[in-house]
């Protein structure tokens, strides 16, 4: 959420930066909100000024034997002036925290100025995109003779959007996963298991709520009020939701597996199909809380861990800097990891790293205590580290063998039994 003293401060210059992201955002309405209710709070401050004025001199004529029911009954009326304002103030502030709240977190100076994904900027690659001497497959295709995967019992279980991992498919799935924690560990980070459904509170803190309410699954009845996380960041930023940190335990590096749900899966069409965009999927997530002045040294850690990752299955990638109106609500800076699928014949994100400065932490009270006792919000940081479902289709496509084979990357051997690829069934 937006400190209301940075609005204050250059209304013209922020504004100007929020249009980067949102050409519609206007914070003409909160800053006349604002100065409401600052008039407000003055009028309060001069009414109660007044009506201690009056109970002084109500205590003087008490003890000099005067009339006080003049002054008095003027007091009364103070009071129901004071009462009237406070209600009016109350509403005001919560009006302005709603409006606050639907306006996302500038960018930081310097992200490219554009609304077009298009102008997105390539700032690394990996390796080379592989050369076939036949016509590859895409995964669905693939999957026809490795039965790798079920999209039909899955709709058949849930609906379209949901799939079954099947046989070695399961344990490719999992032999990523632990990949990815075992990688994370190493360079750092705390693993961690979180709950996968969530209080409003935490979508709000994690800036989810309220602008993406559509997009989200939820379990709402007489004794519950949750939601199914869209993301595990969700819930590792509500870790330390209203805490304060002493500032050297900081910075805090997590990781955590969890599935995610989400109800958007996307266009229609071939190039969407199979595991690209479905309701559910695995994900292993990092989020750090650190100090403002090292979260952008942290950045550049968790886009390294990602990229590692990908390093190690000898997948070729790219590093793209997001243009200001494709990062997300709650993003300052962020870099999505895309890898190539040849089956797709484009580039996927299978990461995305991102600088959320104080964003998040001042919707969840999430501050660090400084040397001189002052306190401060923490920045958060989050990156995906890295979602499954496409990392898979990458594995698939770019290690398919004319023969159908499957070619599985020397670092998951040792998570699978030794086993070295997948063979279609006979």
């Amino acid at each position: 959420m937006l400190d209301i003293k940075l609005v204050r401060k250059n209304p013209q210059h922020l504004e100007a930066l929020l249009k980067t992201k949102d050409p519609e955002i206007s914070l003409a309405p909160i800053i006349a909100l604002d100065e409401k209710i600052r008039e407000i709070k003055t009028k309060v401050e001069e009414l109660k000024s007044l009506k201690n004025t009056l109970a002084k001199e109500v205590g003087e004529r008490k003890r000099t034997g005067q009339d006080t029911s003049e002054i008095m009954q003027k007091g009364a009326g103070l009071g129901e002036q004071i009462n009237a304002f406070d209600k009016e103030l109350a509403e005001a502030e919560a009006l302005l925290q709603q409006k606050l709240a639907c306006i996302p977190n500038p960018p930081m100076e310097g992200i490219k100025s554009s609304m077009d994904p298009k102008d997105n900027v390539c700032i690394k690659t990996f390796g080379e995109k592989r050369e076939f001497s036949f016509a590859p497959k895409n995964h669905v295709e693939l999957n026809e003779s490795l039965g790798l995967f079920d999209f039909q019992r899955g709709a058949k279980i849930s609906g379209s959007g949901w799939v079954t991992y099947r046989g070695l498919g399961a344990r490719l799935e999992w032999a990523l996963l632990n990949y990815m924690i075992d990688t994370h560990i190493a360079n750092g980070f705390e693993m961690w298991m979180v709950p996968h459904l969530v209080k409003p509170e935490m979508m709000f803190g994690s800036g989810q709520l309220p602008k993406f309410e559509k997009q989200l699954f939820k379990l709402k009845d007489e004794d519950y009020h949750l939601y199914l996380i869209p993301t595990s960041e969700v819930a590792l930023n509500g870790l330390h939701y209203d805490e304060i940190f002493e500032e050297a335990e900081l910075p805090k590096k997590y990781c955590c597996y969890s599935p995610c749900f989400r109800r958007e899966a996307g266009a229609a069409g071939s190039q969407e199909r199979g595991l690209i965009r479905v309701h559910q999927f695995n994900k292993v997530e990092m989020f750090c809380f650190a100090r403002p002045e090292e979260s952008p040294t942290i950045f550049e850690e968790m886009l390294a861990s990602a990229e590692k990752i990908l390093q190690g299955l000898n997948i070729h990638y790219r590093n793209m800097l997001l243009v200001t109106g494709d990062m997300s609500f709650a993003a300052a800076k962020t870099v999505d990891v895309e890898v190539w699928l040849p089956g797709q014949n484009r580039y996927y994100e299978v990461s995305s790293v991102s600088n959320c400065t104080d964003y998040q932490s001042r919707r969840s009270q999430t501050r660090f205590k400084k040397k001189d006792d002052k306190l401060e919000l923490v920045h958060t940081l989050n990156g995906s580290g890295l979602a499954t479902s496409r990392l898979m289709v990458a594995l698939l496509e770019n290690n398919q063998q004319e023969d159908g084979t499957i070619l599985i990357p020397t670092v998951l051997h040792k998570y699978l039994n030794g086993i070295q690829e997948v063979k279609p069934r006979k």
